[in-house]
């Protein structure tokens, strides 16, 4: 258990105790950051009833605009508020520019790492990475082999999460490259936001995020395979019941394109329409928000009735551009993730910028003996997994569920990785009319088409319950708007 520093005993901040971990807002006991300063100023001429007030309104103006997620395999229903803590989280203008060096070096080189998979293959017969694990990663998709993509962008929006550890750098986590989500939750944030806390918000100087929608259509729009004119461009949903569908309604409206589902287009002489009121309308662009596996029957799972048939078929012969290309989550498996560092120096012949967090791949034998003798210190995750689902953290199991991971391990090594137990950055949340801390990560969302794009922000998600490191909304996470100041 880490040694916890008590902070000032009274006021809002009585509950607050500093750790072992990096605290957002303090240097020590009742001293802020000078970022904090005027927040931690305003914290404390504010009551805690005003407080209760200002988050009652928040958690109210979240309601009423259907800012929801979906929680699958729960008796008690599915559709959840999405947690909103009315603090928010500061990024230094030096910091944010240190992430954004870091964040675009990654994208560019994971780009190139696809465009060479999926052709020559040349880092596989260099033999940098294993061609072996390449071509094991469930995500890796054979049809895209020899598929030219515009302007060879295959991820064209990304999300990637961000720690700072104890000594308070950044680290990567993991990439999110097949189809990222949350950035409506970054969005509808910074809205409640501006709201609750309008005096403050304005005399901060924070970087705007509002031109995210904007800078996302450009980004599309660049991708278009047919440059003599408008492309048209929609956003595929799964539907009604997918877990994002307030994102995806959220994001069409931004850029003021038309939400679709598969039953909405067809495919006919290679080229994809849209069925609308006055006809059927070619369709340039497809900002997919369904996997791989749904896009078309005809050339992945005969039994989707998401997708639309004949869809690869246009797409393999350049007719429409699908972002994120087909294929990206080889990228994003947790197990190529540990190559990320000789990735970026085989392409860019450049060290990262941002290092990643120690990973074990289990298919070697001695790193593999070394998780399995350790299970109760590190975390285990599935390599193809996302929202926290099959995962172990050792500290927090009991042996029961380490046994369970010990066999599932032993039978499928090539299924997880593990890593260290990181002590996540902590940042100050109010909690039932106290100001206490909560363990907190960062996703920013990085956009590329003609040029790489990162709007100054990103979502901050938190673990709201106490000692939780687990931030996932599907976990009983939350999140917070995130201030990139100017300067």
């Amino acid at each position: 258990m880490a040694r916890t520093t008590p902070a000032p005993a009274s006021g809002p901040f009585q509950s607050y105790h500093l750790s072992g971990a990096f605290d957002e807002m303090f240097t020590a006991p009742g001293k802020p950051r000078s970022q904090y300063r005027p927040l931690y100023k305003r914290i404390l001429e504010l009551s805690p009833d005003e407080m209760r007030r200002r988050q009652q309104a928040a958690d109210l103006s979240f309601l009423h605009q259907g800012i929801t997620f979906t929680v699958y395999g729960r008796e008690e229903g599915t559709e959840k508020i999405f947690p909103y803590d009315l603090l928010p989280r500061i990024i230094t203008a030096a910091e944010w520019e240190h992430l954004e060096r870091g964040l675009t070096q990654r994208l560019v080189a994971l780009n190139l790492f696809l465009d060479d998979i999926y052709h020559k293959g040349v880092i596989l017969k260099d033999k940098v990475i294993p061609r072996d694990l390449v071509y094991s990663c469930k995500h890796y998709r054979k049809e895209m082999r020899g598929v030219d993509v515009p302007r060879q962008v295959y991820v064209s929006v990304a999300g990637t999460d961000l720690v700072r550890l104890a000594d308070g750098t950044f680290a990567v986590l993991e990439d999110n490259l097949r189809v990222p989500s949350g950035v409506s939750y970054m969005l509808a944030n910074r809205q409640v936001m501006k709201w609750a806390f309008p005096v403050l918000f304005r005399n901060f100087g924070v970087r705007p995020i509002d031109h995210y929608g904007q800078v996302l259509l450009s980004t599309l729009r660049a991708l278009a395979p047919q440059r003599d004119r408008e492309p048209t461009i929609v956003l595929l949903t799964p539907g009604v019941y997918n877990s994002a569908y307030f994102e995806h309604t959220f994001l069409a409206r931004q850029m003021g394109i038309q939400l679709v589902e598969g039953r909405d287009l067809l495919v006919h002489d290679g080229v994809v329409s849209m069925r609308t009121v006055g006809g059927l309308r070619r369709v340039d662009v497809i900002y997919r928000r369904v996997d791989d596996d749904f896009l078309d029957p005809l050339a992945f799972r005969p039994d989707s009735a998401l997708g639309v048939p004949g869809l690869f078929n246009a797409y393999r012969a350049g007719n429409v551009n699908l972002s994120n290309a087909i294929g990206t989550g080889v990228a994003d498996d947790k197990a190529v993730y540990a190559y990320v560092p000789a990735i970026i120096g085989y392409y860019l012949k450049e060290e990262p910028i941002l290092p990643n967090v120690e990973t074990y791949l289990l298919t070697d034998d001695s790193q593999r003996q070394h998780v399995l003798d350790r299970l109760d210190q590190l975390v285990v995750k599935a390599v193809g997994e996302s929202g926290g689902y099959d995962m172990l953290i050792g500290p927090h199991s009991c042996e029961r569920e380490r046994e369970e991971f010990r066999r599932r391990i032993e039978a499928r090594p090539r299924n997880y990785i593990a890593q260290p137990t990181l002590d996540l950055s902590r940042a100050p949340c109010f909690i039932d009319g106290v100001v206490e801390p909560r363990h907190v990560d960062l996703r920013p969302y990085i956009l590329y088409g003609e040029q790489v794009n990162i709007v100054p922000g990103g979502l901050t998600r938190v673990a709201l319950r106490r000692g939780s490191l687990v931030v996932n909304s599907s976990q009983g996470g939350g999140s917070k708007d995130t201030w990139v100041l100017c300067e």
